[in-house]
This record gives C-alpha cells, sequence and structure tokens, in this order.
C-alpha cells in the first residue's frame, strides 16, 4: 500500500467539486457486478457522463505527471476514472475487486493489478468512511486528504465504512501495469527510489547511480509487458 500525496491540488479540487456537486449522482450498483451490488450502499456519478469525463481526464493527466505514481504503479492501462459519493450510513462492505474491468460499449479492458483511491472531500468534514484494506501486516485504515489518493494491490480484501456524518466523495479506479507480479514491480519500485536518494547525494551522473539505472532497466526490460 502507497499513499500518494498531492496528486490535484486545492484549486483543482475546488474545480472538481463544482462540477460534481451541480450534476446528478444515481445508484451507485449502476457499475456493480453481482457480488459487490449485496455489498455496497452508495451514489456514483453515471459513466461516461460529461462531468465524469472533464474530471476523469483531469485526474489521469495530473496522474501522467506523477513520478511517485508512475515509480510505483508502471502503469500500461488506466481504467477511466469513476465517482462515488457515501453519505447517510452509506458504506461498502469486505469485497475484492473484479479481476477484468471491461468499458462499457467499447473493446478496452484492463486486467486490475492495482486498485486506487483518491479523495476528493477533507477528512474533517465527514465521519467514518475510512477505506480499511487487509493486507500481510493485518488491517490498514485509510482517510486521507482532499487531493492525495492511495494505491493498493487489486487481490486485496477492502471496505468502506459506513459514512455517519457529512458526506465523502472520491475517485475510485484500476490500473493494469507492465508489470504484472506484484514482488517484481514492489523490487523495481525500491530500486528506483534508492536510485534517486543515491542520485541526490553523488549527482545522477556518478558512476553507481548510472550502473544502478542500467540494472534498473535490465530489470524492467525483463519483466515489462509493454
Amino acid at each position: 500500500m502507497l499513499q500518494i500525496p498531492d496528486v490535484l491540488t486545492k484549486a483543482q479540487i475546488a474545480q472538481c467539486r463544482a462540477w460534481m456537486d451541480a450534476t446528478e449522482w444515481t445508484d451507485g450498483n449502476a457499475t456493480s457486478g453481482h457480488q459487490s451490488a449485496l455489498a455496497k450502499r452508495n451514489l456514483q456519478l453515471p459513466e461516461g457522463s460529461p462531468v465524469a469525463r472533464q474530471v476523469g481526464d483531469l485526474i489521469q493527466d495530473a496522474l501522467g505527471a506523477n513520478p511517485l505514481f508512475i515509480s510505483a504503479a508502471l502503469p500500461l492501462k488506466v481504467y477511466p476514472p469513476l465517482f462515488n459519493r457515501y453519505e447517510g450510513g452509506h458504506a461498502f462492505d469486505n469485497h475484492i475487486d473484479n479481476a477484468i474491468r471491461h468499458l462499457r460499449g467499447t473493446n478496452f479492458r484492463v486486467r486490475s493489478d492495482l486498485s486506487a483511491t483518491l479523495f476528493l472531500t477533507e477528512p474533517e468534514d465527514y465521519d467514518g468512511g475510512e477505506l480499511v484494506v487487509e493486507d500481510t501486516y493485518g488491517q490498514q485504515r485509510v482517510k486521507l486528504p482532499a487531493g492525495h489518493m492511495v494505491l493498493y494491490p487489486a487481490t486485496s480484501l477492502h471496505h468502506v465504512s459506513p459514512v455517519t456524518r457529512g458526506a465523502r466523495v472520491s475517485s475510485f479506479f484500476w490500473i493494469q501495469s507492465m508489470v504484472r507480479d506484484e514482488g517484481q514491480r514492489s523490487v523495481l519500485f525500491e530500486l528506483d527510489t534508492q536510485i534517486q536518494r543515491v542520485g541526490q547525494a553523488l549527482g545522477h551522473k556518478d558512476a553507481a547511480v548510472v550502473g544502478l539505472t542500467g540494472v534498473y532497466h535490465n530489470l524492467l526490460r525483463r519483466w515489462a509487458d509493454a
């Protein structure tokens, strides 16, 4: 699990929320599979609506310019962002995301290697609504400032706790990585992180940094499906 701060600026959040608050929300189960429909209680922007496309494009542009996201996810495909709203006791019980996400009316499919939640409401504006993810180290409870995102394996069991005050608005989507294997992706991310640290200390033209960068790209070449 990785928290990625400041994917969107406060000004971008304000603009997105103005667009979203002025449009109509529908039953969140419009995009659910059978199992999810039994567990999910929330509202959602209609998939493919003008506002969803407008805000989704802004998010995808921001992701493409975010070095931490690129390093961690090594994205090959990103499913167009979806948007949900939890209020008045809404919750999403324990579930695992579908392995394949198909964009309706198109041939576009994404293998869901990674799941992402981008928070669009400040945490003090609502009670409850934590994203709770089960991983190797137990339960991880996530409730981040607006504009911050959490990235986690799509294989994880997770749920959203009931929202008992205010409204929790967020974007959620899935990423197909160039590197399918979670362990290999983790090694590449750690190696890239250490290369950046050594480069800052020694300079990016240092022979050791150049050599380690070569190791990184040779591993990526071996493991990636581009």
